[in-house]
């Protein structure tokens, strides 16, 4: 077991936390995660309607009794979002953890979650905004790197730079995440100064993940030059998988293409098709580089366990080779 501070602020075993996915971290999926000792993130953005959302919820209880969370999504959307409506079936439900990523969290959105007890954590692109996401109260925060996949951000930080600059000015714990697949990943970061990872693209490719067979194999077909960063004109860059789509959405930037244009060819609804039916061409899915690193299809029991195992094992050869350096 390896005992954090993130294991300690979550209640849970081990020191992962299953990224939000669109359209794909519904109750199943994150009950899943959450079964295995680390802590699954529900996206409450996919659930169209309140009544939706608080299915969900309730489903996710009765399939783990562990913790879980719920994403809150403060990045400009094509379907308004009210995450009020969203807070409101957390505080009634008694979610335990809340995520929030994009724009920092309203004051009183977040002194709401607060004051019931949630605990509470920002996704950060950068050391500057991870500071003022402390400052507003949140409990810990996620510093994203360009690796990952999804929204990366404009600045162009890697994981390995962006963790140990927050570690140096932070007080809160940190979550490091992109490009973190397997033990060696999730060692590397404690090493950097992080209490925790958060990881997404390797759970893409789980028994348990509810995406069509096709886009599995394809993804772990992929390697670490398979992907590309994309929106960048729009300053929401998202690395995704470089498929068809993906590149239709580039050529449209590079080119000067009308914004609703853009849009239309990156929508949710496209992945959404694209995740169900299984026609790997359709749609824009966030994918980190290290998809290249992803060459097998397990459990995700199997993924989080085997991590930890790793990191484990690589840590006491190091503990080793030290004791023998000394002697």
């Amino acid at each position: 077991m390896i005992k954090t501070r993130i294991t300690e602020l979550f209640g849970i075993e081990t020191p992962i936390v299953g990224g939000c996915m669109m359209h794909i971290s519904g109750a199943e999926f994150v009950a899943a995660i959450s079964n295995t000792g680390a802590l699954g993130i529900m996206a409450s953005a996919m659930f169209p309607t309140q009544d939706a959302f608080r299915e969900a919820v309730r489903m996710t209880k009765t399939l783990t009794k562990r913790p879980f969370g719920v994403n809150l999504s403060l990045f400009p959307a094509l379907r308004p979002i009210d995450n009020n409506l969203y807070v409101e079936v957390i505080l009634e439900e008694g979610v335990p953890v809340v995520e929030t990523s994009g724009q920092r969290p309203p004051e009183e959105m977040l002194q709401k979650l607060k004051q019931a007890g949630v605990i509470t954590m920002h996704k950060c692109v950068s050391v500057r905004h991870a500071l003022s996401a402390q400052r507003a109260g949140v409990d810990a925060v996620t510093l994203f790197g360009s690796e990952g996949g999804g929204h990366i951000g404009e600045y162009g930080l890697s994981t390995f730079i962006l963790v140990p600059c927050a570690a140096d000015e932070l007080e809160i714990p940190i979550l490091a995440a992109g490009g973190i697949t397997d033990g060696r990943g999730l060692l590397a970061a404690l090493a950097l100064g992080a209490d925790g990872v958060t990881i997404g693209t390797r759970l893409l490719v789980t028994e348990e993940c509810p995406i069509h067979e096709n886009l599995k194999q394809a993804l772990m077909a992929a390697t670490e030059l398979d992907t590309m960063p994309v929106l960048g004109t729009l300053h929401n860059t998202l690395r995704a998988w470089k498929n068809p789509a993906a590149e239709r959405v580039l050529e449209l930037e590079t080119v000067g293409g009308d914004l609703s244009e853009i849009l239309s060819a990156a929508a949710g609804e496209k992945l959404k098709a694209m995740i169900n039916s299984g026609e790997i061409d359709a749609g824009v899915i966030a994918c980190s580089q290290g998809i290249g690193l992803v060459h097998e299809i397990k459990t995700v029991r199997e993924v989080i366990e085997g991590m930890v195992r790793e990191a484990m094992d690589i840590g006491e050869g190091l503990l080793r080779w030290k004791v023998e350096s000394n002697e």
